[in-house]
């Protein structure tokens, strides 16, 4: 998936598409048995060696 672009007001955290988009990948985390990458840190990615 791309980088989501900012939303109009810059300085506004929350409305950044990828807050928006976190926000919603967690919440089907929470309930989906099908899961969402949501961030690196929280998925758990590892690097590749």
């Amino acid at each position: 998936m791309g980088q989501p672009k900012k939303q109009s007001s810059p300085r506004k955290t929350g409305l950044r598409r990828s807050h928006l988009r976190l926000e919603l990948a967690r919440r089907v985390n929470a309930k989906s048995p099908v899961k969402v990458r949501t961030t690196r840190r929280e998925t758990g990615k590892t690097l590749a060696k």
